[in-house]
């Protein structure tokens, strides 16, 4: 495999100049995200049909070559199932690559699964069996071995190859612009974020309380995610979501309680007791009418079950008439969005600014008259 190793800005910009004249390009990423919050970005692919570069963000001192290339109108950008790798983007250079196209979304267009596999596209369409035994490598380490490098240009190369293929199948469906529909749904989803005060929506079982208890658990989540941010650790290794619950239903006030607790880490004690005990004090003295709501749950609302079902219905029927799998124009998790949206006063999407996917992009015109009947309402 021939490539370019490009370590020096001056090397980025002959390259982003020289590919922003192409009409497509071949893009991926290689990214550590063990213990962190956020994915590390290790390595860039790019091919252009001529130049297959590996870009390396460690050694190059400024990207803005790229961030151009990433959002030249008129060069799409290849991607295969690129949801990580649009979160390491916008991570790592605040950008999100535009026009985009996914080659898993456009081989679910094709009915070929809804969620195929890179290399099982490889194979079913180029005959071509990859090696997948450096997926899990760390991208971080330098330098990097040929058997890395080797593996990284390979994803780009035969993406590059994917593109016209898939395509011309999807443009001759007229599907081209659900594509980029959907990628552009998706970048959304990574630039927004649930603001700091209603994290503890997205706690599991966090309906089991109400009053004070919840108020505890709002505090608590706040200061978890904001701890995690500082220091750019994945939120379980902060402190474990189920001892989030734990306190806010024991509301312990003293330091020896918390070393009660069974199951909590002893470290986790010593590391955060006292501002974990600081939060918990300074919720007593908040007066009831500034408590949380009550969580909302679907189940709870008596037309769920049929309204589920009708629109779960109305989704299999329109798929079937597109020849496509139902999970890839409404699964039971967008479902619930829609639902969530529609009929809690406290919506995580809402509060992110984001529609349902039912009700926007290429979904929108194929379900809105029956999403209509169901709900009764326009």
């Amino acid at each position: 495999m021939k490539y370019q190793m490009i370590t020096e800005t001056g090397q980025l910009a002959s390259y982003c100049q020289q590919a922003s004249g192409k009409s497509y390009i071949a893009v991926d990423t290689e990214f550590v995200r063990t213990r962190t919050l956020y994915p590390q970005l290790g390595l860039i692919q790019l091919y252009d049909g001529e130049q297959l570069a590996l870009v390396d963000p460690l050694a190059v001192d400024d990207l803005s070559a790229l961030v151009q290339l990433l959002t030249d109108e008129r060069v799409i950008k290849v991607l295969h199932s690129c949801s990580e790798d649009l979160e390491t983007f916008w991570t790592a250079m605040k950008v999100v690559p535009t026009p985009l196209f996914d080659t898993q979304f456009a081989a679910g267009l094709l009915n070929m699964g809804p969620s195929l596999g890179y290399a099982k596209l490889v194979e079913q369409r180029l005959g071509i069996s990859l090696d997948k035994g450096e997926s899990r490598t760390d991208w971080l380490a330098r330098p990097l071995s040929e058997q890395q490098l080797d593996y990284a240009a390979n994803d780009v190369f035969h993406l590059y190859a994917l593109y016209p293929q898939l395509a011309n199948e999807i443009e001759a469906l007229g599907r081209t612009q659900w594509v980029f529909d959907e990628m552009q749904q998706l970048a959304e989803k990574k630039r927004r974020e649930l603001p700091d005060d209603y994290v503890y929506l997205t706690i599991k079982n966090n309906w089991q309380i109400k009053g004070k208890a919840l108020l505890v658990l709002k505090e608590l989540a706040k200061w978890r995610i904001q701890k995690a941010r500082s220091k750019n650790l994945a939120l379980n290794f902060v402190f474990k979501e189920q001892y989030l619950l734990e306190l806010a239903k024991r509301q312990p006030m003293q330091r020896n309680a918390l070393f009660a607790i069974s199951g909590m880490p002893p470290q986790d004690v010593r590391r955060h007791g006292d501002e974990l005990l600081a939060i918990m004090n300074a919720c007593m003295d908040v007066p009831p009418e500034h408590f949380p709501p009550k969580i909302e749950r679907l189940v709870d609302f008596s037309a769920y079950k049929k309204v589920s079902q009708a629109l779960r219905q109305l989704c299999e029927e329109v798929s079937q008439g597109l020849n496509i799998p139902v999970e890839l124009l409404g699964s039971k998790k967008q479902i619930n969005q829609l639902l969530k949206w529609l009929w809690f006063s406290l919506d995580e999407g809402k509060l992110a600014d984001l529609k349902p996917d039912l009700i926007c992009g290429w979904r929108q015109p194929l379900l809105q008259e029956g999403i209509q009947r169901i709900l009764g309402k326009d």
